[in-house]
């Protein structure tokens, strides 16, 4: 196991710069992932580490020593690959041993080697199969195998579950985790999708244009969202936003928009200067529908009903302004009904309309 850390580190081709000064401290042992869109910089970043793409500025450091200059085989890091890499000619275990040739080692030690992976993913089995014989799911716990057996200090994983379906993304998913909670090996995992961020990582590092937008743990970068890209790329449905102005009222602060005010909670009013330009963020779960007695709810009206089973997401109009609430199945209002709703103040999310940063 290792640290690894990464500082101002710079990644341009020709002139064009996709990687911006990124600082990133990983601790030994930890589970990070690289979480954006496509084109975010993150598979780059991790090619770096990997040393499948030169560094054009900064350093790159793995259990405090500087690798920038080190060839792969020599950073004590193995990878596994988006589409698992595997030698079509050869079997499974001629797989695993091809990655051990480096080492040098006894045929009693590269036997042990494989039988004590093997034995740990399930793929005792399959050892005599070659690629094209195992279903994608088995090809993706040979290419972790195939990692495994080398005893890295640094697992690199690259959007492994990419080629799966949803049902064996779950499964090799939970494989995946339990893995680290054995092994405690070093991890970074790049992903463009947020369940497998959620699910897996001890620590997020959300990534936009080259830069990295948040760094914290699954809870932190939820709950509070440092800007408003954060704030709509975590969460599944997104966080709706309502563009609104703060104004004094008898009472407090209230924000107003053409489709309507809010009174905010005094810690949240607190923050805001009359006449500031703000966006609202208010998760569809913070949103539910208003029971007799709500004194501040809001009226709208029902455009789409997506039933889920347990839940319901309910496509909600007020004016020209559209949004979500997610809510029990069973509330679950009928087609261009006219309701109220509720947002939980503790829910409320503020943003600066121009810069887009949290208030």
């Amino acid at each position: 196991m290792a640290s690894v850390s990464l500082t101002n580190v710079v990644k341009a081709f020709g002139a064009f710069k996709v990687v911006h000064g990124v600082d990133l401290d990983i601790a030994d042992g930890e589970f990070v992932v690289l979480l954006g869109p496509s084109g975010c910089g993150k598979t780059t970043t991790l090619r770096m580490v990997a040393g499948l793409e030169d560094v054009n500025g900064g350093e790159i450091r793995i259990a405090g020593e500087v690798i920038n200059d080190r060839a792969p085989k020599d950073r004590k890091i193995a990878m596994v690959f988006q589409n698992y890499a595997l030698y079509p000619h050869m079997t499974v275990r001629q797989n695993m041993e091809f990655a051990l040739k480096p080492q040098r080692l006894s045929k009693a030690e590269v036997d042990a080697k494989i039988a004590g992976v093997a034995a740990m993913l399930g793929l005792d089995v399959l050892l005599h199969r070659k690629p094209a014989q195992l279903s994608g799911g088995q090809r993706q716990r040979v290419a972790m195998g195939r990692a495994m057996v080398r005893t890295p200090e640094v697992f690199l994983f690259d959007e492994p579950l990419s080629n799966l379906d949803a049902k064996l993304r779950t499964q090799v998913r939970m494989e995946i985790a339990k893995l680290h909670k054995q092994l405690g090996t070093t991890v970074i995992y790049v992903t463009h999708d947020q369940v497998e961020a959620m699910t897996l990582a001890d620590k997020i590092v959300i990534m936009k244009d080259g830069h990295i937008e948040q760094i914290g743990s699954p809870e932190e970068v939820f709950a509070r969202p440092k800007n408003l890209f954060v704030a709509t790329f975590i969460g599944s449905p997104s966080m709706n936003l309502f563009r609104m102005t703060a104004e004094r009222g008898d009472t407090g602060t209230v924000l107003s928009s053409p489709a309507f005010s809010l009174l905010l909670p005094v810690e949240l009013g607190a923050k805001l200067k009359p006449g500031q330009a703000v966006t609202l963020g208010v998760r569809p779960s913070d949103v539910r529908l208003a029971q007799a007695g709500d004194a501040d709810a809001i009226e709208a009206r029902v455009e789409v009903v997506e039933y889920l089973g347990v839940e319901a997401l309910v496509d909600l109009r007020i004016g020209t302004q559209e949004f979500i609430a997610q809510i029990p199945a069973s509330e679950r209002p009928a087609l261009d009904q006219a309701v109220k709703v509720v947002f939980n103040p503790a829910g409320l999310h503020l943003f600066d309309s121009e810069s887009g940063q949290a208030l």
